[in-house]
């Protein structure tokens, strides 16, 4: 780990870079703005740490409303363990008794829940949990987008029958996550999307009605639609991430009416340098493949016109300047919006958070690498 590349009260103009930077206005805005659709939805909110990967964020989402965290990865949860966080789900299968165990010994301080659509995997997590002598939650992941999940209905309540008879689980609901719906282009393909998922949804809960299971939990939902999950009368925690920040992938979605969706406000930022001007035309700043992800195309320029990142390598950005573009000397500092936030938090150490133009607070992006 690097040092931060900022200190408290320095101007944003001073921060080194390449540096990740947050506008904490407008994050604390996003926060709140998704836990009072939640709450007046009458759903709870469990955000993502995949996404922010840092327990500062997460305590800024719980002060907020959120019941907890999700999380992907047993690094995740115990980044955010370690940090105080309290009730964390890792909404995907673990499979391994070493991440198994890493898991369970967790659940003796605080609410620790999975995810599985096996049998067998049910029976070693079970085990584990007992000789950790922990109960570990236990959700039943239906198939709703073609990727993790049992078959909804009749296979997905017998492995919810079996997990309540297994020794260190405890049955606690269902997941219906469907990821390849949230980037769907128009607002009503992510309607018909998530409408397919509320069916498996439907088809399980009644399932589970007639072997007698009650179901604590039905999450899913993401930034994309997590609207249309909210109000379905069906699921009740939503488990949304993106939306604390934004990035261009999410800008590009259309809304209801048919508008750029603009529900959130970009938060998140890569601060550049320009530190070449090879042409008129042309300007290079040093934030490349190391500093953003581009598997969503590359960033935008925030607030200025005529600036278009044409090609990126792993130092360097370059950019053509239209006749609108502003005057780039060497030395101006750009930001530059993400494709796709998640993993360009992964390439950071820091959050630098910025109000006012000065850095207010510097957070340490934890569970940065957490790939197991």
């Amino acid at each position: 780990m690097q040092a931060p590349p900022a200190e408290i009260g320095m101007r944003l103009e001073d921060v080194d870079t390449p540096a990740l930077i947050v506008d904490l206005d407008a994050l604390e805005r996003n926060i709140g703005k998704m836990a009072d659709l939640a709450a007046r939805a009458g759903v709870r909110l469990r955000p993502h740490t995949k996404t922010h990967k840092c327990p500062a964020i997460a305590h800024r989402q719980i002060a907020a409303g959120a019941v907890g965290q999700c999380v992907q990865k047993v690094g995740e949860a115990e980044a955010l363990v370690a940090a105080g966080v309290r009730d964390v789900l890792v909404s995907n299968e673990v499979v391994g008794e070493s991440k198994l165990r890493r898991l369970a010994r967790l659940a003796r301080e605080a609410r620790i829940a999975l995810c599985f659509d096996d049998a067998d995997q049910a029976v070693i997590a079970g085990r584990i949990a007992s000789e950790e002598g922990v109960t570990l939650g236990a959700l039943v992941e239906i198939e709703v987008g073609r990727r993790c999940g049992i078959a909804p209905g009749a296979p997905a309540a017998a492995l919810a029958q079996q997990i309540a008879g297994t020794p260190g689980l405890r049955f606690s609901g269902l997941q219906a996550y469907h990821g390849r719906a949230q980037h769907l282009p128009t607002h009503e393909e992510r309607r018909v999307a998530i409408e397919g998922a509320q069916a498996a949804v439907r088809e399980t809960l009644a399932a589970l009605e007639r072997v007698g299971l009650a179901c604590d939990i039905v999450g899913g939902a993401g930034t994309g639609t997590f609207q249309f999950e909210a109000g379905s009368g069906l699921y009740n925690e939503l488990q949304v991430g993106s939306y604390a920040f934004m990035d261009t992938d999410y800008a590009r979605i259309e809304d209801a009416d048919g508008g750029r969706f603009a529900t959130f406000e970009h938060s998140l930022f890569v601060l550049a340098t320009v530190m070449s001007r090879p042409a008129p035309d042309r300007a290079v700043v040093d934030a490349g493949l190391k500093s953003y992800s581009m598997e969503k195309g590359p960033p935008w320029v925030h607030g200025l016109p005529g600036i278009e990142v044409i090609g990126v390598s792993d130092e360097h950005g370059n950019m053509q300047l239209t006749s609108e573009a502003p005057a780039l000397a060497i030395g101006t500092k750009l930001r530059l919006i993400p494709g796709h936030c998640d993993p360009t938090i992964n390439l950071h150490d820091f959050f630098v958070g910025i109000r006012g133009g000065r850095v207010e607070e510097i957070m340490p992006i934890t569970a940065r690498g957490a790939s197991r």
